[in-house]
């Protein structure tokens, strides 16, 4: 059996791990650690420290040691997210002349999936040490609601490093794989996953070796780091009060604040208070000045508690999702180094009503993970399968700004979907099809994933030809888009990605809208279709006028000459009581000149127009 690794590339820290026989194995790295801080160091001298020995350099050379690039790979720079971490990193950020967030470092550029690649470089070192022999394949981890710019950087980076992907998957669905292996029974689980970085919450079952993922959600910008902050503004915001000092723009200083900080958050896990003792943190001809601080679990949780409530609605909307109710619930798994914290514990505990699995280690579970699967991939391990899902429903953009959906989000994966479309003009030869995700009714509104043309329809009316649109979505989450004439049999296709290319926060809001504008997106459509109905109607009235003008009654020939010459205005209206209102009137005016003309069709006219 071929040797695959699985790697957990993650905010705070990363682990990598190996499957023996069926049981997953922790890789140590070149100091005997399980995890390894995924912090670089670029040193004065040229060298580069990686680990823990970056991580001693983070105090002394903060500009140029660079943690968190999680945070950043593959991220616009003016995203909102890469705004608020200018304020925080020590380190400089820049713009590369595609918009991307790059990191400006002793005067060089570098970008996050190239400080990325050194961190994963570095495993691959560990694990080729460990084996004595070369390392290629890997599985890798995300979270769950990354985005594709996000799991595209994350795959280039593992490129850059000299590894082989064969796999990209979700940490809370790979946390389930490790948790499988030691909790035999089939159950329905909610992995609830808050690491340095990012929130996911997973719903999934498990049956006879099927792991069936119902539904996830999440905030790709809310972890760890958030709280190590609190604790930072808390000290800073202090400081200030008692010296009049403001210490944000004092990267050394803060460096050291940030430190201590994550430090005191770890001790608050398992005490119920820390002394934060930073002596000499700013000079001046007055004297130095200290920070002593006694920073208690009960301040801790007054100063991250809306963090904890932050990932309650996500995990609500999860459970909607599933169509779970959280007494359904069997298990829950806690991953990331934060669930660690007492408060978090709590807060899940009462909103399942049970306690969380204590049996797992937060920290290695999704690299443990990873590594089954890697199993599974290689062959070593053939009575799993893992069924993912798609976060988002995809469709095309159709007549009126409506959006049809094809693949509904949370549809499991791999899917193949095809829907029949047609043409809404004469002697139409080609059709555009708009590859769209979201949830709102209105086209307009959803996310465009991207654009092509059908063309050498062959002529004819308007409903004729029958177009059918189909996707497919294969296991890594890539999409393809295809149509076909089926007349002509002429098709073309398009590749894209079934992610968003959304925050997690825009995610929750695309959602939440269209739960929100769902009846006013149903109304505009219903609008659409009336104006539709009252312009083939006139059309039909107009036929009827001119050809009979001259037999007309005086009083009707004048209404609907009056009617025909406002048609525009009636077209144009989008309020509902009037336009049905001018539907039943040209209906009214079609039946007067039946009756007046063609009595023996009048029957006929009305049930045609009522069918309509």
């Amino acid at each position: 059996m071929a040797l695959a690794v699985g790697i957990d590339l993650g905010t705070t820290f990363s682990c990598i791990a190996y499957l023996e026989g069926s049981k997953p194995q922790i890789i140590p790295n070149f100091e005997g650690s399980p995890t390894t801080p995924s912090v670089v160091t670029f040193a004065s001298s040229g060298e580069i420290l990686i680990g823990n020995p970056a991580l001693r350099q983070a105090i002394s050379n903060p500009e140029h040691t660079i943690y968190a690039i999680k945070r950043l790979i593959g991220r616009k720079y003016n995203s909102i997210e890469v705004s608020e971490a200018k304020q925080k990193m020590p380190y400089e950020l820049t713009e590369a002349p595609n918009g991307d967030v790059m990191v400006r470092v002793n005067s060089k550029v570098i970008s996050p999936q190239e400080i990325s690649a050194m961190i994963l470089s570095y495993l691959k070192e560990c694990a080729e040490s460990y084996f004595g022999k070369s390392i290629t394949d890997v599985i890798i981890t995300v979270p769950a609601h990354f985005d594709d710019a996000q799991r595209q950087a994350t795959k280039d980076a593992a490129i850059v490093a000299g590894l082989n992907v064969l796999r990209v998957i979700n940490e809370p669905t790979a946390a389930s794989l490790a948790h499988k292996l030691i909790n035999k029974r089939d159950a329905s689980i909610a992995v609830y996953d808050i690491g340095g970085g990012t929130f996911d919450i997973t719903l999934l079952e498990t049956n006879e070796g099927v792991f069936n993922v119902l539904a996830t959600n999440g905030n790709s910008y809310l972890g760890g780091e958030d709280f190590d902050n609190r604790i930072l503004d808390w000290l800073v915001k202090e400081f200030k009060k008692e010296y009049k000092i403001d210490l944000s723009q004092d990267k050394f200083a803060l460096q050291r604040i940030k430190e201590a900080s994550e430090k005191a958050k770890r001790e608050l896990s398992f005490a119920l208070e820390s002394e934060i003792n930073l002596p000499f943190i700013h000079s001046e001809p007055s004297g130095s000045k200290h920070i002593k601080k006694l920073l208690t679990r009960e301040k801790l949780e007054e100063l991250t508690g809306d963090l904890v409530e932050e990932t309650i609605p996500y995990v609500k909307q999860a459970l909607h999702d599933s169509k779970l109710k959280p007494e359904d619930v069997e298990e829950i798994v806690l991953v990331g180094g934060q669930t660690r914290m007492p408060m978090i514990r709590k807060v899940i505990t009462e909103f399942f009503k049970k306690e969380p699995i204590q049996d797992v280690n937060p920290d290695e579970i999704v690299a443990a993970g990873a590594a089954i699967q890697s199993g599974i991939l290689v062959g070593g391990l053939k009575d799993i399968v893992l069924l993912d899902v798609c976060p988002l429903s995809l469709g095309i953009e159709t007549e009126h700004d409506k959006f049809v959906k094809i693949i509904e989000r949370n549809s499991t994966i791999p899917i193949k979907k095809t829907r029949s479309f047609t043409t809404v003009e004469r002697n139409q030869t080609r059709v555009r099809i708009h590859v769209l995700q979201g949830e709102r009714e209105l086209a307009s509104e959803n996310k465009s994933l991207g654009m092509f043309e059908l063309v050498g329809i062959e002529p004819a009316p308007a409903g004729f030809p029958q177009i059918d649109v189909t996707f497919e979505i294969d296991a890594n989450g890539i999409a393809k888009a295809s149509a076909r004439d089926k007349h002509t049999g002429r098709e073309q296709k398009i590749e894209v990605i079934t992610a968003s290319g959304l925050s997690k926060e825009e995610i929750n809001r695309i959602i939440k809208d269209a739960q929100k504008y769902a009846a006013q997106d149903s109304q505009r459509i219903n609008i659409h279709h009336i104006q539709d109905e009252i312009e083939r109607l006139i059309f039909t009235l107009e036929n009827y006028y001119y050809k009979d003008e001259e037999s007309l009654p005086p009083e009707n020939k004048k209404n609907i000459k009056k009617l025909l010459a406002r048609k525009d205005t009636i077209l144009q209206s989008e309020e509902l009581d009037k336009l049905e209102n001018a539907r039943k009137e040209v209906i009214e005016y079609i039946n007067l000149i039946k009756q007046s003309i063609h009595p023996s069709d009048t029957k006929e006219v009305i049930e045609e127009n009522n069918n309509d």
